[in-house]
This record gives C-alpha cells, structure tokens and sequence, in this order.
C-alpha cells in the first residue's frame, strides 16, 4: 500500500473527523445521523493514521508528493 494522501489532506481529515466526535457526544448531533457521523468519523481517522485511501485508488487521486526517481 502506497501512501496517497499529502500532509495537508490528512490534517483536514483529522480535524473533520474530531469536529464529528465533538458534535456527536456535546448533542449537537443524534441518531442516526450521529451514528453515521461516527462512522465517518473513524473512517477519516483510519485513512488518516495509514495515509492511504482506497476511494482515491479507485477513482486515481494522489494529494501527496511523489518523488522523480
């Protein structure tokens, strides 16, 4: 698995999915939709930690730099 994803992309992903688990647990969001938000959440979290994203893969996204070898 290489790393598709830059610097930038996976600092707006971490900040998203800790604005979700804030938003979840403070009540602002419930149900259903705070369940699919924590979902999101700690999908973000997971692509974010590993620095690869499978849905970029598929539709050829890289936000990271690649070196000229």
């Amino acid at each position: 698995m290489r790393k598709n994803m830059g610097n930038a992309d996976r600092t707006i992903r971490l900040v998203v999915a800790a604005v979700l688990v804030v938003m979840y647990f403070s009540g602002v969001i419930s149900g259903t939709l705070g369940l699919i938000g924590l979902v999101v959440a700690a999908i973000f979290t997971l692509t974010t930690i590993l620095g690869y994203c499978p849905l970029y893969s598929l539709i050829g996204v890289k936000t990271c730099k690649v070196r000229e070898v």
